[in-house]
C-alpha cells in the first residue's frame, strides 16, 4: 500500500499529550480502515502535526481521523519512506517512545535544507579525468562536513546536494566549511552557489518539502555571495545564537522584499522558460514592474538583465539535458526554449567557450 503524510494545524492549547493520545485512538481502530499509522511528530512550538501513514488512500485517512478524534487533516501527500527517512531521521516512533504507555513525541518536522550546486563556468574537452576526479573528492569531503554538523545527505545527484538539518546553525557553519574547502580544492573551471531555506514537509505543493526545496534552489542564483539564505533561515540562525546579527564574509541573507520577488521571478520562469517568445516585455508585464523598475531590482539580487538571466537559465538547462546524453542538439535547442539550433549552439559558445556538439562529444 501507498504511505501518506498529513498536516495538522493543531488549534491554541493542543499539547504534544493531546497529540499522543489522538495517535493511539487512531491506532485501536485502524485496522477498520485497512491502515497503518507509522509514527507521527508533533510541534507544539509552530502548531503543527504531521503523521506518517500506510494507507489504501487519502480518504480511507481522513475517515480514521474523523472517527477515532474528529481533527481531520489540512493536507494529505502520498510520500516516499526512503525520502521521508532522509529529510526527517526516522520512519517509526523514536526508541525512547516505544514500548511506553503514550508514547509522548514533541518532535519537530520543520526542517532547515540546504542546496549546494557545483556549476561549470568553462567547460572542458581535454583532462576531463582530473576534473572528474577533483569533483569525487570534493563530494566525499561534503558528505563528512554534513555528518559532522548532524545534517542528512538527502539526495546527491550529477554536481548538485539536498541536505536537511534541523539546526539552521549546524547548517550555516557546515556552508561554510563547504565553501573553505571549495575554495582550497576545487578547480576555477567550476564555481559553486548554495541556498539554505526553511520549512514543513507538507504544503500545498505535491512533494514532500517541495516549496522549502525550490526556495533553496532559487537563492542559488543569486549573486553577491556564496551562501545565501532565506529571511527566515537568517531569523533562526540569529535566535540560535543569542540574537548576535550575522556577518560572515560570504554569506547573503535575503530580506523579506527580495525573497518575494526571487520567488515571483522563478515562479514566472518555471512557467514559461520554454517558450522562445519569451522576453523582457513579458517579465515587466506579469511581474507587474515597469521595465526600469524590474531592471532596477533584478540586478542587485541576481546581478542579470532579465533577457541574460532567461538565456542563463535556459542554458543551464540544456547542459542538464547534455550531460544526461538526452536528445539531439536540435531537439534540446527547441526543448530550451532558444528559437533555432544556431542560435543555441552561438549564446553555448559565448557562455562555455566550446560548442554543444563538441561538448556532447
Amino acid at each position: 500500500m501507498p504511505i501518506y503524510m498529513d498536516f495538522h494545524d493543531l488549534p491554541d492549547g493542543v499539547t504534544a499529550k493531546d497529540v499522543a493520545e489522538m495517535h493511539q485512538a487512531d491506532l485501536k481502530i485502524e485496522h477498520k480502515y485497512n491502515c497503518r499509522g507509522l509514527t507521527y511528530w508533533c510541534d507544539e512550538k509552530r502548531r503543527t502535526g504531521f503523521c506518517l501513514i500506510e494507507a489504501p488512500n487519502e480518504q480511507a485517512i481522513k475517515e480514521l481521523h474523523e472517527k477515532s478524534h474528529g481533527a481531520v487533516p489540512q493536507r494529505i501527500i502520498e510520500v516516499n519512506d526512503t525520502l521521508v527517512e532522509s529529510f526527517l531521521g526516522r520512519i517509526e516512533d523514536p526508541e525512547n517512545t516505544q514500548n511506553t504507555e503514550l508514547n509522548i513525541i514533541n518532535d519537530s518536522a520543520f526542517r532547515i535544507l540546504m542546496v549546494t550546486h557545483l556549476k561549470k563556468k568553462i567547460l572542458r574537452t581535454e583532462n576531463i579525468g582530473t576534473l572528474n576526479a577533483a569533483i569525487r573528492g570534493y563530494k566525499k569531503s561534503v558528505i563528512n562536513i554534513i555528518s559532522k554538523h548532524k545534517g542528512r545527505m538527502v539526495k546527491q545527484e550529477s554536481n548538485s546536494f539536498l541536505m536537511s538539518f534541523t539546526s539552521a546553525t549546524n547548517a550555516v557553519e557546515s556552508a561554510i566549511k563547504i565553501q573553505e574547502l571549495h575554495n582550497s580544492v576545487i578547480t576555477p573551471d567550476l564555481d559553486f552557489k548554495i541556498g539554505i531555506s526553511a520549512g514543513i514537509p507538507v504544503t500545498n505543493k505535491e512533494s514532500i518539502f517541495e516549496d522549502t526545496i525550490k526556495k533553496a534552489e532559487y537563492l542559488t542564483y543569486v549573486t553577491n555571495g556564496k551562501i545565501i539564505l532565506t529571511p527566515e533561515v537568517k531569523d533562526l540562525y540569529e535566535s540560535e545564537n543569542q540574537n548576535n546579527p550575522i556577518n560572515i564574509n560570504g554569506i547573503k541573507p535575503l530580506s523579506i522584499t527580495e525573497m518575494e520577488f526571487v520567488i515571483r521571478l522563478f515562479h514566472y520562469t518555471e512557467s514559461v522558460w520554454t517558450n522562445s517568445n519569451i522576453s523582457a516585455i513579458n517579465y515587466n508585464k506579469n511581474l507587474g514592474l515597469s521595465k526600469s523598475k524590474l531592471y532596477r531590482t533584478i540586478m542587485p539580487i541576481i546581478g542579470k538583465s532579465p533577457n541574460s538571466f532567461i538565456k542563463e537559465f535556459r542554458l543551464n538547462k540544456a547542459l542538464e539535458l547534455l550531460d544526461k546524453h538526452m536528445s539531439n542538439i536540435s531537439e534540446i535547442a527547441y526543448q530550451t526554449g532558444f528559437s533555432s539550433p544556431a542560435y543555441f549552439s552561438k549564446c553555448f559558445y559565448e557562455a562555455y567557450g566550446v560548442l554543444p556538439s563538441k561538448y556532447k562529444k
